[in-house]
Parts: C-alpha cells; structure tokens; sequence
C-alpha cells in the first residue's frame, strides 16, 4: 500500500480487524539499515530512563541527610516531569524541522553538561537547576530518538525496534535505582550526576558518529484547525490513550507493590525487588513482542488490547490478599501486559504519522505517556486516603479494563483521512 500524500494521515493499524497494515519505508536506505545502526538510539533511551529513575531514588533515600524537607523533596522530584510534559511536544516537532539526529545530539549534550550542577549537591538551588535541566534535555532527544525509530525501521519492522528500544529504556528502569545506590555508597549525590553527565556525553558522540543522517522532509503548512483535528483523529488517540493507561499503571505500581508487600511483613530487599521484576519483565518481553505484531501473528487492537487485559488482570492481582508471592506473580503480569501494549501502540503511531511530521507526533504521545504516569499514583493514592490501597488499585484496573474495552471497540475510520 501506497503512502498518502503528506497532508493526510496514513490508515491506521487500529482501522483494520486482522493484521496490521505496513507502512512504507520512509526513506530509500531504512530497508538497508543494519539493526546495529540503531544501537545509539536504544542507549539514548536507556539514558532517559537511568537518568530520571536513578536520581529520583538517590534523592529519595539520601534527600534528607542533605537537608532537604520532604516538600523540597517532592518538588525536586516533580521538575523533571514537569519540563518533559512542557517540552516533549515542541522538541518534537523541532526534529521534524531541522532533523532528529541534531536534537538528539544536541539534547544529551545539553543533558551532559547541565547534570554538572548536581556536582554541587549539598545547594537545593543547583539541583532544582540540574533536575530541571535534565528534564528539559530528555524532552528533546527523547521523542527525537522514537521518530528516528519509527523512520529506520522501515516497512513491516516497526514493533520489533519499538519493543527493542522500549527494552533498553526498562532496563534504565531496573538498574538506575540499583546504580544509583552503589554510586551514592561510594562518593554521593556528586558521583552521580558525574557519572550521568559522562554517560550522556559518550552517548552524544556515539549518536553523532554511528547514527544514519535522518534529513527533514518537507513540510505542508498546518492551521490550527489542522493541529486539533489531527491531534483528536482516533488514529493518534487511541495508542496514545493505551500508552497513558499503560504507564499510569506501572508508575503507581512501581511505588505501591512494594508497599503492599510491606505491609504484609516482607522486608525492604524483598519489597523493592518487586520492581525490579517488574521491570525486568517489562525489558525482557518487548522485543519478543514486537517481532510477533511484526510478523502479523497479531494485530495493533488485539495486541493492545490483549495487553491492557494482561496489565489489569495483574492489577487485581496485586489487590488481592495472596501476600507478597502473589504481588510477584502481579508484577510478572503487569509487566507483561505493559510490554505488549508500548510497541504495539508505538508502532500503530508510526504507520499511521506521515514522516514528514513523525518528531510531533511522537512528543505528543509522549506527553501522554507522562500525564499517565503522574496520573496513575495519584488516582490509586486518592482512592486509597478515602478507602483501601487494594481498592485504589482495583480502581485502576477498571481503568485499564475500560480503555481495553474503548479500544475494541473503535469502529473502523472510513473516508479519508483529516487534510493537513
């Protein structure tokens, strides 16, 4: 099938009851670009999650000891997420307009050099400046790195790189806070930051030297009707509203699992480790995953689905009375429906984004993911102040169940796409 012209949406994966339809390769040589020429994008990835997941948890345990109260705490926590929710869309359109490669470059430069104000850790100004920043730079090479993704793929190959870049960002996941503390043990908050600022910047060069150029295609010009309409078109809301679920699922249960099992006596090492196998799950599934959603074994709304499913029926688990076995078994599930559900939506995005506006896109759904993943706690924790944290949880996996259920139940988009 043909790619539409460029003022119009391509069809939607989600369009379709069977398999998923195939975009085209977006440039010449995406069919020739060896899987090893999008390793600097996968560890652009893991640089994300390592650098937001490991200072959350080295400020967490080590804030007080510095003197921070737990309001400037939160606050420190809270300015990452808050520049990637202002950011993410605007750095993903600059790709579109100058290119991915120099905005993922230049956001892990940007990143490397702002992570040296943590060097002085014992100032709360230099770290609200360095967590601030380094929000601001992933904003820019995150949604840079998935166009680029989407872009080298190429035709029938999508799922498998989106569920191998998802990989390497939950690997960042699983090993920044368990790095973060082996640093933290040995020079402090400073070692960190160093150690993120050295990474970032072998990263940048890495991307620069290894990274096939991604030139800017030409761009028709959109209204702001043109904007709504194309952000409000099923085909960009269903897999955003998928992701958002999905990541609002895992941010509130990387927080409350272990909770649970606290409660139910397990001690710290045991409670934490939860998840680490959710997240290790998360990392191990994915690639797989996609490699099904490209073989056409499934489609874009089954895998979603099938995925939302899973991460509920891992939800309810976790709110049962099973003890802290039964919350692994949860995080085994919920880590498993997240890492179906992330490259099947990934991968319906990118066959139904032009190219030409593949960075806006992709900044988009991110900003999505993040509104989910601030959203999620505070939907289980509001639940749970007024009743049960197992009844929090069983909100949320109503949730999930209700978006599954919207997602099956989309009827197919007939006529042509919304005009650019």
């Amino acid at each position: 099938m043909s790619r539409p012209c460029s003022s119009q949406l391509a069809p939607s994966p989600y369009d379709q009851g069977g398999h998923s339809l195939e975009a085209e390769p977006v440039t010449s040589a995406s069919a020739s670009v060896r899987p090893a020429r999008l390793a600097p994008l996968y560890a652009a990835g893991f640089v994300t999650a390592f650098g937001a997941f490991s200072v959350a948890a080295g400020l967490g345990a080590t804030g007080e000891e510095i003197g921070l109260s737990l309001l400037r705490i939160g606050v420190l926590l809270a300015l990452y997420d808050v520049a990637e929710v202002l950011l993410k869309p605007v750095f993903g359109s600059l790709s579109d307009r100058i290119g991915a490669k120099p905005v993922i470059v230049g956001g892990l430069l940007a990143f490397a050099v702002l992570s040296l104000l943590g060097l002085g850790a014992d100032n709360a100004l230099l770290l609200a400046g360095a967590r601030l920043g380094q929000g601001a730079a992933a904003a820019a090479f995150s949604p840079a790195a998935s166009a680029s993704v989407a872009r080298l793929a190429g035709a029938g190959r999508a799922g498998r790189y989106f569920g191998r870049y998802g990989s390497w960002k939950g690997l960042g996941y699983t090993l920044g806070p368990l790095l973060a503390a082996a640093l933290i043990a040995v020079g402090g908050l400073p070692l960190l930051f160093g150690v993120l600022s050295a990474s970032a910047g072998a990263v940048a060069v890495w991307v620069a030297v290894a990274l096939p150029a991604i030139p800017p295609l030409p761009r028709p010009r959109y209204t702001l009707v043109d904007l709504v309409k194309q952000t409000t078109d099923r085909r960009f809301l269903v897999p955003t509203i998928a992701l958002a679920t999905s990541t609002a699922v895992l941010g509130a249960s990387v927080g409350f699992l272990p909770a649970l099992a606290t409660a139910d006596g397990a001690d710290l090492v045991s409670a934490v480790a939860i998840a680490s196998v959710l997240a290790v799950t998360l990392t191990v599934v994915q690639p797989w995953l996609g490699g099904l959603r490209d073989r056409g074994l499934l489609s874009d709304r089954a895998g979603t689905v099938l995925g939302l499913c899973v991460t509920a029926t891992g939800v309810l688990a976790a709110a049962m009375p099973w003890g802290p076995g039964g919350l692994y078994l949860a995080a085994v599930l919920i880590g498993a429906g997240i890492g179906l559900v992330t490259p099947f939506a990934f991968a319906a995005l990118a066959d139904s984004t032009p190219p030409e506006r593949m960075g806006r896109t992709m900044g988009s759904a991110e900003l999505g993911r993040e509104l989910g993943d601030s959203a999620g706690p505070l939907v289980v924790g509001g639940v749970a102040t007024v009743a049960t944290l197992p009844i929090g949880l069983a909100v949320l996996a109503a949730i999930a169940v209700a978006v599954a259920v919207g997602v099956a139940l989309t009827p197919a988009k007939a006529g042509p796409a919304p005009a650019g």
